[in-house]
């Protein structure tokens, strides 16, 4: 049976791994303020949860279910919750001037920044002791460093958010990949402006639901954590 909001309308599902890349959406839902079902899913849920895969194909978190609409890409689903459920807020409306330096940023938050850290994760974490490629991590750890440029550059003014002064879903988005890059180790090689806005947007109250809402349902569900 699907579950339904007090309004009767289908309820948002995302199916999550404790700290992924789905943790983009997660916050974005509470940012939102928005109800929604949370599947936790051990990782990597393809080879731990093999039935995963009768509801995404590929096996990848996150995935977002709203209905009808499937959505698996952790940068765009931030995006469509709040056109479609959240009324615009947390983005910019095309008028603005910054509304191509938002999406812009939405999308360099995964497409530029994550990317090379799933391969540092690879080599140097998720594969087996023999698989390891610790030359490989490397190059792609300096590989995500050298793209912080962009970054670090933009907050150089001390600017508190990236676009249109206030706080966006592309904040989202680019906070996840220094969010990871910590987890990993790598706070000490991060430059100084990039290093201020994440512990800054630590402190936001729907960063903090989102990450007791995933510990919570983790222990109820019975899954462990990613890193």
């Amino acid at each position: 049976m699907v579950k339904q909001t007090k309004e009767g309308h289908p309820m948002l599902t995302l199916w999550h791994c404790e700290n992924a890349r789905s943790f983009r959406p997660l916050w974005a839902l509470e940012e939102l303020g928005l109800d929604y079902e949370l599947k936790m899913l051990p990782f990597p849920p393809r080879f731990t949860k093999p039935e995963y895969m009768e509801e995404n194909p590929l096996g990848t978190i996150p995935l977002l279910v709203d209905g009808a609409t499937r959505m698996t890409e952790s940068a765009a689903i931030p995006h469509y919750l709040a056109m479609v459920h959240g009324e615009g807020r947390l983005t910019l409306a095309p008028d603005h001037p910054d509304y191509g330096a938002y999406l812009n940023w939405l999308h360099h938050g995964e497409a530029t920044l994550t990317f090379p850290q799933t391969l540092v994760l690879r080599y140097a974490i998720f594969e087996p002791e023999e698989r390891r490629q610790p030359t490989v991590a490397a190059d792609y750890k300096r590989w995500f460093l050298v793209r912080l440029k962009l970054l670090e550059e933009t907050l150089s003014d001390g600017r508190e958010f990236l676009v249109g002064g206030q706080f966006t879903m592309a904040d989202i988005a680019v906070h996840y990949a220094l969010f990871l890059a910590i987890r990993i180790g790598m706070r000490d090689e991060l430059p100084p402006n990039c290093l201020r806005f994440h512990d800054a947007l630590l402190e936001r109250p729907g960063f903090k639901a989102a990450q007791a809402r995933q510990s919570a349902e983790g222990q109820a569900q019975g899954t462990g954590k990613v890193l």
